[in-house]
């Protein structure tokens, strides 16, 4: 009976085994297929959409552009003068599609008191998309214990004060898009910029993590996008270094706030801004460290210290 049970149990791992294979063959030719045949990209109308940083940069851009494929915003902002602005703007051009509302997202009480407001006066969120973040750039000896703290406290924990304030409404009806904003510093170490890389590495931790633990709970309509652009021209980045522009120049921010919103609509699991990227960095990543580390140092990409 053991003898049997054992053959059965074998029987059963070489017919998994070769069911990943076949499911390995097709998810490659899947891929190679949606290189020239992209995906349907799904409509947004229904959508209530909120952002954080949506004073300026990348997130006025994003607000801008979901509002234009007829979304409703809620735009969320620490600075109220600048994201009333964005609201204002959005609004004479698409009526009633803009909500303003002011809030420092690293704080966990405040976020909870704008998602009962969000909810009560503009309805139930669908889409979230943590794009607010801070990036100072200098040695690592010369950021002091308060900035190390805000960067983790604005470009990390505020991510996990969103998702406990409105993932659990989505999981109630299965039906939601959360995206997160790492960026190529979260894929590659880059000096004068230890803390901040260390943040968008935690974003793309938090981010696969998440995904895993939803798919694996059964929520099957909840889809995750995680975002890694290049170098933005937004102000953050005030001294980059950039060895071949033409190649690889400054993305501007409504250009990624195009390719985000296309990568949401497709449901993309991550998206690099420019796609290549993260394909480039994946084939690199096999070859030894050296090797990888002189394509890193050819390439002359990174940013130079400043003062805040």
């Amino acid at each position: 009976m053991t003898n049997q049970t054992e053959k059965m149990k074998w029987s059963s791992v070489f017919t998994e085994l070769l069911l990943l294979l076949v499911k390995s063959v097709y998810y490659i030719g899947e891929s190679i297929y949606h290189m020239f045949v992209p995906l349907t990209e799904k409509s947004l109308a229904d959508d209530i959409v909120l952002i954080t940083g949506t004073g300026h940069g990348i997130g006025k851009c994003l607000a801008m552009q979901f509002a234009e494929v007829s979304s409703k915003v809620v735009c969320v902002d620490i600075n109220a003068q600048s994201n009333a602005e964005t609201a204002k703007e959005i609004n004479a051009k698409w009526k009633g599609k803009a909500f303003a509302y002011t809030c420092d997202v690293s704080t966990l009480e405040k976020v909870r008191e704008l998602g009962e407001k969000v909810e009560r006066e503009v309805g139930t969120v669908t889409i979230l998309v943590n794009n607010a973040g801070i990036m100072p750039c200098k040695p690592l000896e010369a950021h002091d214990e308060a900035t190390i703290k805000k960067i983790f406290e604005v470009n990390v924990f505020a991510h996990f004060w969103m998702l406990d304030t409105f993932l659990p409404r989505m999981k109630a009806l299965n039906n939601g898009h959360l995206v997160f904003l790492s960026s190529m510093a979260g894929i590659i170490g880059l000096k004068n910029l230890v803390p901040y890389c260390a943040s968008k590495f935690a974003v793309r931790g938090l981010a696969e993590a998440l995904t895993d633990e939803c798919r694996v709970n059964g929520f099957t309509n909840l889809h995750f996008t995680s975002i890694f652009p290049y170098m933005v021209d937004t102000g953050l980045c005030k001294k980059p270094k950039i060895r071949f522009p033409s190649l690889l120049p400054l993305v501007t921010p409504e250009a990624t706030a195009k390719e985000i919103i296309s990568a949401v609509r497709r449901n993309l699991f991550e998206h690099s801004i420019p796609s290549s990227l993260l394909a480039f960095n994946n084939i690199f990543r096999c070859y030894p460290h050296k090797m990888a580390l002189d394509l890193k140092d050819f390439m002359g990409s990174g940013v130079d210290a400043h003062d805040d």
